[in-house]
């Protein structure tokens, strides 16, 4: 059944942030009010001066805005560029999807974000290192990235020696 969303209707609330230059105000996270499967959507209002989120890409997801009015300047792999009122802006996923907004303007940027999901995704933040693991937000530097089997050394000492057969696993002789 189609939901409407009216923008007169929302209610706004501001999003705080330990540094004050990333907080903006964002209405109800419409793909949960729907029970999207794939889709999450929010409409939000950058304050002028204000930036976005903290430059990053997605792996597993692609996001996508729609600017309803005022403007901003995008950041992107590609540089600096305006964005206005009736501009759409598409984010692939990768590096080359890697995104941030700056409200350079006098009035808000009243934008409606969509990206999909599809259960986990993991965001990376080329200007300070870092990894996050959404939806969980557990966050990472990439300088602590370790060897897949760093820790692994022993396995068999884990189980159980009488599950073990009597010989070592390891590689055939």
């Amino acid at each position: 059944m189609p939901k409407i969303f009216r923008k007169r209707e929302m209610e706004f609330e501001k999003r705080k942030a330990p540094i004050s230059a990333f907080e903006w105000h964002q209405g109800p996270q419409m793909g949960d009010i729907v029970k999207s499967k794939y889709l999450q959507f929010r409409v939000r209002s950058l304050d002028p001066g204000k930036f976005s989120f903290p430059y990053h890409s997605h792996r597993a997801c692609e996001e996508l805005f729609v600017i309803f009015s005022g403007e901003a300047t995008l950041r992107s792999p590609e540089g600096f560029q305006k964005v206005a009122e009736g501009d759409i802006i598409f984010f692939e996923e990768g590096p080359s999807g890697a995104h941030q907004i700056y409200n350079h303007g006098d009035e808000p940027c009243v934008y409606l974000d969509i990206r999909t999901t599809f259960g986990i995704d993991v965001c990376d933040y080329p200007d300070s290192g870092k990894i996050n693991v959404l939806p969980f937000w557990e966050i990472f530097e990439n300088s602590s990235k370790a060897d897949y089997y760093k820790g692994e050394e022993d396995p068999a000492g884990k189980w159980p020696k009488e599950i073990l057969r009597t010989r070592p696993a390891g590689p055939p002789k």
